[in-house]
């Protein structure tokens, strides 16, 4: 049954594993592996992305009243904001940093790492941890 906590799981399951892909190209980038951290984190961005477009096609298309629970729930309406003040500047930042490394743009590459690092530790914290399921 599709419904909002069964989504939030599957979302959870999924930020858990992407996270742990980041991680290994990071291994990967502290042992100088450049072109395999690249080439992870291009499986990073293509699996997050098609996360996000799942999710958005279940909210906009087959079942746009899922999370329409979350409006009598103050707490929980809370918790949400918090987690998608985190998320969505991620999901903006990832697709310059993707250019940018693949561009060989270092000084911004990193800059957007910096970034890009926080805000992913908060979209797992309030992800993983703050949301119900």
């Amino acid at each position: 049954m599709l419904n909002g906590p069964t989504v939030i799981l599957i979302l959870k399951i999924a930020v858990v594993a992407v996270t742990i892909i980041f991680a290994i190209s990071l291994v990967m980038l502290a042992q100088g592996r450049y072109w395999l951290h690249g080439r992870i984190n291009t499986v990073f961005f293509i699996l997050t992305a098609v996360a996000l477009l799942g999710l958005e096609v279940v909210v906009r298309i087959l079942k746009p009243d899922i999370f329409d629970y979350v409006d009598s729930d103050p707490e929980l309406k809370r918790r949400l904001t918090i987690h998608l003040c985190f998320s969505l500047p991620a999901t903006a930042v990832m697709p310059l940093m993707l250019f940018t490394g693949y561009t060989h743009r270092r000084r911004l590459h990193l800059s957007l790492a910096a970034l890009f690092s926080i805000l992913w530790i908060g979209t797992f914290i309030t992800g993983v941890f703050y949301l119900p399921h």
